[in-house]
């Protein structure tokens, strides 16, 4: 009897429901090649919604979602609902209430795609990044005193727990073991000047490792990470840092695998609902021209996959862009492919099925 996968759909906004649309249709030609099922959910959270209805998530969202084994997100932002308001009331309501403590973050240049780095090839870009997803200044601890006045005073305070670090760290380490590339694991921090949050954060680290003697140890400030991601990317394998610093140096890691159109990550819970999307944003100015690039979400379908266990199905997809990166699309940014989104979404699926 097949296995079947109960996925969530949340298109999203803009061009969200158009990339999503293809990598449904990869996912499709995936589990009839690779022997498994997915039953496929649809639900309208997002900009639209939110401006017909004056609600964000229903009180039953989350609830509904746990019953799924993942969720496949196109995209949040709407350009008539004022910043943060989706942001905030989809994507960090389902993080937290989700527990999705990881975010993984693949960083790795593919053949043919422009990089902006001179001289560095495929070999030289493939490392991932683990950030803690649900602490730190994300937390949303702080608030204003005399706010509007002259002496107004603003908090945002970093929350890191003993617990947060070290599940974050652990699966870290789990990951690089699993990997097996260099068996290389880089604390990512600032010990010199935030003493305390990364005073927990590096204990943390050095007492874990002694449980991993197999992976190799190190760390580096978050600034000099910035400076060896341009020099050297070749150095890293896996990186583990807080919900800042990895939301910062993930998009620095996005731009040196050739940008926004091809970056994918995956919203994490090991032990519930993980939730997979592309890093770009809704692009809405390209809304319904069928001339997105969907590669970023069809890439976000094969790590969902490699997370529910088909490795052989998400392996097959990521090959299938390879091929059409190294051979037929050269550019990456809408409209420059050379193809329409749904013709780019028909060449992965044909290779992978």
């Amino acid at each position: 009897m097949p296995k079947t996968y109960k996925i969530a759909v949340i298109g999203g906004d803009g061009t969200g429901p158009e990339v999503i649309a293809e990598g449904i249709k990869v996912l499709k030609s995936a589990s009839m090649k690779y022997g498994f099922k997915i039953d496929f959910a649809y639900f309208d959270f997002g900009g639209e919604r939110y401006l017909k209805t004056g609600e964000v998530l229903p009180d039953s969202a989350v609830d509904d979602l746990t019953k799924f084994d993942a969720i496949y997100l196109g995209a949040i932002g709407h350009p008539d609902v004022k910043p943060g308001i989706l942001e905030k009331g989809i994507l960090l309501r389902l993080r937290f209430e989700l527990d999705q403590y990881i975010n993984l973050r693949p960083v790795r240049l593919y053949p043919g795609v422009d990089c902006p780095l001179k001289n560095k090839k495929p070999e030289d870009i493939d490392f991932v990044v683990i950030r803690e997803n649900t602490e730190g200044l994300y937390a949303g601890v702080g608030g204003f005193f005399k706010k509007g006045t002259p002496d107004e005073v603003a908090t945002q305070v970093s929350i890191n727990t003993r617990k947060g670090v070290e599940r974050c760290i652990r699966y870290a380490f789990e990951y690089a073991k699993k990997r097996n590339k260099s068996n290389k694991l880089t604390l990512c921090g600032k010990t010199n000047v935030l003493t305390y949050a990364f005073g927990l954060w590096e204990r943390t680290f050095h007492e874990v490792a002694k449980e991993y003697p197999e992976i190799k140890t190190d760390y580096a400030h978050v600034d000099a990470i910035t400076m060896w991601f341009v020099k050297n990317p070749e150095w890293f394998d896996v990186i583990v840092t807080d919900n800042l610093f990895g939301d910062i140096i993930t998009d620095l890691g996005a731009m040196i695998q050739g940008g926004l159109g091809i970056a994918a990550g995956g919203n994490i819970n090991p032990e519930g609902v993980s939730m997979f999307e592309p890093i770009g944003g809704s692009a809405p100015k390209y809304k319904g021209q069928n001339m997105i690039n969907p590669l970023a979400a069809i890439c976000a379908g094969a790590v969902m996959l490699d997370n529910l266990g088909e490795k052989s199905a998400a392996d097959a997809i990521e090959r299938a862009v390879m091929d059409l990166t190294a051979t037929k699309i050269k550019d990456l940014s809408a409209g420059k492919m050379g193809f329409s989104t749904t013709q780019v979404g028909d060449m992965v699926a044909k290779i992978v099925g």
